[in-house]
Parts: structure tokens; C-alpha cells; sequence
């Protein structure tokens, strides 16, 4: 298919993934086709519903050191992309918070020595710090006056998530990316892929569908999560918060303009409906204890989406001639992609060779 000194390449699924490994791949030259099923500005994908967090320090606690090294990788991309586009009003450096209600105290300190342990390893303890109820009062006042202490987590940031899907889908078409939408796959293949019933040749292939790819790994689940938009005219916390909860990693981001997006459930389910009953009481109640003024919010809108998860919870590169297969992202889209777009591109220009490798532990990716 190639006709030119460029390599021609596809990318099925035009979520986070694929976009972040799209626009890597327009740094080096590649002619680059996007293909997606359905519209670019597409809803029902999972990074259409994420709170758009990027909290490597957050998820240290309960996940893989190499998950907090990408992350970190992650959010410098994220920067200098954003600064690059000219686009920096699309995320927010605001740090974030980690609170307990008296009854979940102890959950709170089984979460700090957790998370010291791993950062002394990596020697990195200095992004912590315990905060009494006067310093947390300078941090934000509003949160003082339900909780007597909390962990600074520094260095965190979030992201407008649909502002910025849409934003690159800009860029990659400025960019000359020939976007294929509304595109059904039957098949994909190494060099190839198949729609419309015929195979499409190119020079090189990846694979990027998340939980469209199950047919073709085995181990692939999907997992449900939850997420509550709100508006609230009362309330300016300007720092993510994490609350300890019993059942949840439950994390509040300030959006600006009184919003603020609540979440996110962790079930593992398939199931795509509309939020429940219970999820919705637990997640609005959470809410209302982190401030009392959220009895007055509005909420704006309720949403479910399933992330694509393997059976470790780790992502993973797999690697074969003239196809490289990225999936299991999880709950770290946003955090994780554009690290392992610089990897799977490093693969792509033959810098890098993960071919039968198990290097989780050591930075590397495994594969599926």
C-alpha cells in the first residue's frame, strides 16, 4: 500500500490509545489512517467517560511501581504536548488531597505506609506529605472543616478528557491523519486489515480497540466503573481529593465553574447500563460528606463505561512482525498512553524488541 518513502500505517480504535500513538507516529513520518467504528467525537468510549485523572502517586498504593514510572513518563508528555498545542487550559497541576471520615482512619494509614514503602524504594518520598488540620486549612480551607488531617499528593494533574480527545482528533487531522469513522473491522491482521469484507494492505499494523480486541485475547475482561458529574456554585475546592472508602477508589476532580466529576465505582462487570441505584446513593452520599454544601449541587450527568482490563490489571505491548497489539490499560488511560505510545513507537522503529519478554518489574511491558 506503501507508494511513498513514508510508511503507511493503521491504528484500529481511535480511543486514547490510539490517538496518543497517532500523534507519536506523525512526529516520525509515518502516513497514518485511523480507523474506528463509529464517530470521531464518539460517547460510548471509555475515555469519553473518564475523569480524565492523571495520579500515579494515587494508584502507587494498591498498583506496580512500573505503572507509577509511566505515569510520571506520562504526565511530562502531557505537558509538553498540551504547551506544544498550545492547549495548557485543558488540564490543571492541582495536586491532590487524600482524606478519611474517622471510621476509615485506619485505611488512611494502611494507605500512607503503603505508598512510603514503595516511594522510599524508588526514592521518591519527597512528593508526600502529612498535613495536620491547620496546614490542611491553607491547602483548602473547605476540606478542613470536616477532616483534621490528610496526605499532600504532589506533583498530580488532571485532564478535560472529552476537551482533549477532541483536541488531538484536531491536531492528527491538521497533521494529515486520514481518519476512517463509522468503520466496521472484521479483521486484524499483521500488515493487514480487514473491512467491508475485502483486506486492506499496509506497512504496518496496531492494534489499539481495548475491549474490542477480546476475540483476539483470550484473557481480556472488561471491568464497569461509574462517574457523577455535578455542578455546585457553593462549593471551590481547587485539589483532586481522594476519600477512603470501603468499597472504592473514590476520587472528586475540580473542573472549573463548579464542576466537579465524582468516581468511579470498580465492578467487574461487562455490563454498560445506566448507573445503579446503589452506585449512585454510594457515590452521592461520599459526596455530601466530603462537604455538606454538595446537598445543593446539581447533578449534570451520570455515566458507565467498561475499561479493558488483563488478569493482572497491567497493560501490555504484544509485539509480532507487522503488528504490535496495545491493551489492559484499566483505569489508566489517560495516565498510561502516552508512555506506551513512545514505547510501542520504539518498537515500530525497531528500537526496542519485546518479543517474548516478561519485564513488568523493569519497566518493560508484557505480553498478553
Amino acid at each position: 500500500m506503501n507508494s511513498s518513502t513514508q510508511p503507511t500505517i493503521a491504528i484500529v480504535g481511535a480511543g486514547i490509545m490510539g490517538r496518543c500513538l497517532a500523534w507519536q507516529l506523525c512526529q516520525h513520518s509515518a502516513n497514518v489512517h485511523i480507523f474506528e467504528q463509529s464517530s470521531p467525537n464518539n460517547s460510548s468510549a471509555a475515555a469519553y467517560t473518564a475523569a480524565g485523572m492523571l495520579a500515579p502517586l494515587s494508584e502507587l498504593e494498591s498498583s506496580e511501581p512500573v505503572l507509577f514510572e509511566l505515569g510520571q513518563q506520562g504526565i511530562a508528555l502531557w505537558q509538553q504536548w498540551l504547551e506544544q498545542w498550545q492547549a495548557t487550559h485543558l488540564w490543571g497541576q492541582s495536586n491532590t488531597l487524600v482524606v478519611a471520615h474517622p471510621q476509615d482512619a485506619t485505611s488512611l494509614e494502611q494507605f500512607n505506609q503503603s505508598l512510603q514503602q514503595k516511594l522510599q524504594w524508588l526514592n521518591a518520598s519527597e512528593l508526600t506529605a502529612q498535613l495536620n488540620q491547620a496546614q490542611l486549612n491553607q491547602y483548602e480551607p473547605e476540606l478542613a472543616s470536616q477532616f483534621n488531617r490528610a496526605t499532600l499528593l504532589h506533583g498530580e494533574a488532571w485532564l478535560d478528557n472529552r476537551a482533549v480527545l477532541e483536541h488531538i482528533a484536531q491536531q492528527l487531522s491538521s497533521a494529515g491523519v486520514q481518519w476512517h469513522s463509522n468503520t466496521n473491522i472484521q479483521g486484524v491482521e499483521p500488515y493487514q486489515i480487514t473491512y467491508q469484507q475485502q483486506s486492506h494492505a499496509f506497512d504496518y499494523v496496531f492494534d489499539c480497540r481495548g475491549l474490542g480486541a477480546k476475540a483476539d485475547i483470550s484473557t481480556l475482561r472488561g471491568v464497569r466503573g461509574e462517574v457523577i458529574r455535578v455542578q455546585s456554585q457553593e462549593v471551590t475546592l481547587t485539589h483532586m481529593v481522594r476519600l477512603m472508602h470501603p468499597r472504592y477508589r473514590l476520587y472528586l476532580v475540580p473542573r472549573g465553574s463548579g464542576i466537579f466529576v465524582l468516581g468511579a465505582t470498580q465492578i467487574e462487570s461487562e455490563d454498560t447500563s445506566p448507573i445503579s441505584v446503589r452506585s449512585a446513593l454510594e457515590l452521592l452520599s461520599a459526596l455530601y460528606s466530603i462537604h455538606p454544601s454538595f446537598a445543593e449541587a446539581r447533578i449534570l450527568e451520570t455515566a458507565s463505561n467498561c475499561r479493558p482490563a488483563l488478569p493482572d490489571n497491567l497493560p501490555a505491548i504484544h509485539q509480532q512482525a507487522g503488528l504490535i497489539r496495545i491493551n489492559g490499560l484499566y483505569r489508566h488511560g489517560f495516565l498510561l498512553a502516552p508512555a506506551l505510545a513512545t514505547m510501542a513507537c520504539n518498537i515500530w522503529q525497531g528500537k526496542t524488541n519485546l518479543s517474548g519478554l516478561e519485564l513488568v518489574h523493569h519497566g518493560q511491558i508484557k505480553e498478553p
